[in-house]
């Protein structure tokens, strides 16, 4: 058993380890004479926030240790089992910490929601049963339970309140928390989440409901002769607005899997939720023929560009294909060192599997997990989409694609709703009763619903090129 002196020692040794990373953080930046990026800019707050956060918990620690001290009484014993007896008395004990899985955290949180069937009360009962070790799902489902309900958190109007209050904006920390865990675990699965990571250039980062006006013609000026009327200079402007946009999908799970008997089902849960969501702005992110619906959804990166037709399978052919597919990149003026590539994990394997007549890889830097393509970061994701001739390879400046992302999911479950068990359900009250509902109560099913917030655009249209019918082999 840790002694309060075990924890403080322990405290420093991390906080230490922690100000390495943070120095190091910042050192690479200064070293390369530039200015923090979106990712090291996070890592370099989430450090310090750490890093707070050990120094007070060490100055409270020490003041522990100081009162433990001033009470400190002999140990008065005549045998060995009394001693221990007496020495326990005065002893700290260590809170029993479990490590989990990114974004199982949230998964117990969901699950808790789901097994209560809609009562507050009964939601925290469970959480403090199966999950009392989860100190921040307890505290917050306590925080809905006594004062408004399941929906609380995510719907109702609230008062104000500070991080300190212990009643309720404190667990709305808690909240975001691990519902940030969730995110960390999904963001790395989207071709959207490893923009920024790795060495992947970042895309450009705008709030919400901004109006962004650019200029897309330059004006002219013209020799005037004297006395003769000066004539006009004419600019063409555009602007561009990254409305609310809101991506939301429904994962059904029997109620056998989400029992806690079993701790993998929190995982299971899991990834039903992260599914349900990767796919969708993948494929939309990536889709040429999605097209932008109004107040709706915005259209993928590639909709509206001109492909450009793949001319072979081998090295020689890959290597025609990327110059063609650079040449209106490099015409427009896009900058190479923002360039990413997208490719599936097929074709990025097939790249990588090519082999000179001396036995080298043809494209050393490229794996089915991603890697470098002659220099050019790539991203791979299972949902390429593509055509009976074949996938496609996108080339994009991420510079010039606009992402606006609220960075939070909201969660809502029923055992009660009847739903149109299609991806293409209706409005029409008609056509939904037509088509067969399914119950969730009868057939011991749960739905879980996950919305998240996020919205891009391509800050001109040049940003984006692709090849289409690759077959590189």
């Amino acid at each position: 058993m840790k002694t309060v002196s075990d924890q403080i020692a322990d405290l420093i040794q991390t906080r230490e380890t922690k100000s390495v990373q943070l120095t190091a953080v910042m050192q690479k930046s200064i070293d390369e004479g530039r200015t923090l990026d979106t990712a090291e800019a996070e890592e370099f707050d989430g450090l310090e926030a750490e890093v707070k956060a050990l120094d007070a918990d060490i100055v409270r620690l020490k003041k522990m240790e100081d009162m433990q001290k001033s009470k400190a009484t002999p140990v008065t014993a005549t045998t060995q089992k009394e001693a221990s007896e007496s020495r326990q008395g005065n002893s700290v004990r260590v809170k029993n910490t479990q490590k989990m899985e990114p974004g199982q955290e949230f998964a117990r949180y969901a699950m808790c929601l789901v097994a209560s069937k809609g009562d507050a009360q009964k939601a925290l009962r469970i959480a403090q049963s199966e999950y009392p070790e989860s100190e921040r799902i307890v505290k917050t489902l306590d925080m809905q339970a006594n004062s408004r309900g399941l929906e609380g958190l995510m719907k109702a109007n609230v008062e104000a309140g500070t991080t300190l209050d212990t009643t309720w904006a404190a667990p709305l920390v808690d909240y975001q928390n691990f519902a940030g865990d969730f995110i960390e675990f999904l963001r790395p699965q989207t071709i959207l989440g490893q923009f920024g990571v790795g060495g992947v250039p970042s895309l450009n980062r705008i709030p919400f409901n901004v109006r962004i006006t650019g200029q897309t013609s330059g004006g002219q000026g013209y020799w005037v002769g004297e006395g003769a009327p000066k004539p006009l200079t004419a600019f063409d402007f555009n602007a561009v607005e990254l409305r609310w946009a809101k991506v939301a999908n429904i994962a059904v799970l029997t109620e056998e899997l989400v029992r806690f008997s079993n701790p993998s089902a929190e995982l299971l849960v899991r990834n039903a939720l992260a599914d349900a969501l990767r796919a969708r702005l993948d494929i939309d992110f990536i889709d040429p023929a999605k097209a932008a619906v109004t107040n709706i959804s915005p259209a993928s990166i590639t909709n509206g560009v001109t492909p450009i037709i793949s001319t072979g399978t081998d090295a020689d052919a890959v290597r025609a294909d990327i110059q063609a597919l650079w040449a209106p990149f490099i015409a427009a003026n896009n900058p190479p060192t923002t360039a990413v590539y997208i490719m599936s994990s097929t074709t990025a394997l097939a790249l990588s599997m090519m082999r000179n007549p001396l036995g080298q890889a043809e494209f050393p830097g490229l794996t089915m997990m991603g890697g470098t393509f002659g220099g050019v970061p790539v991203i791979v994701s299972e949902y390429l989409v593509g055509d009976t001739s074949g996938s496609i390879v996108i080339l994009a400046n991420a510079r010039d694609i606009w992402l606006a992302d609220d960075g939070q999911f909201t969660i809502d479950a029923s055992r009660e709703a009847s739903l149109q068990m299609l991806d293409n359900p209706t409005n029409n009250s008609a056509t939904a009763t037509a088509t067969a509902m399914v119950s969730m109560f009868q057939t011991n099913s749960v739905a879980i619903r996950v919305e998240r917030y996020i919205n891009w655009a391509k800050r001109r249209t040049s940003a984006v090129q692709y090849l289409t019918g690759v077959n590189w082999a």
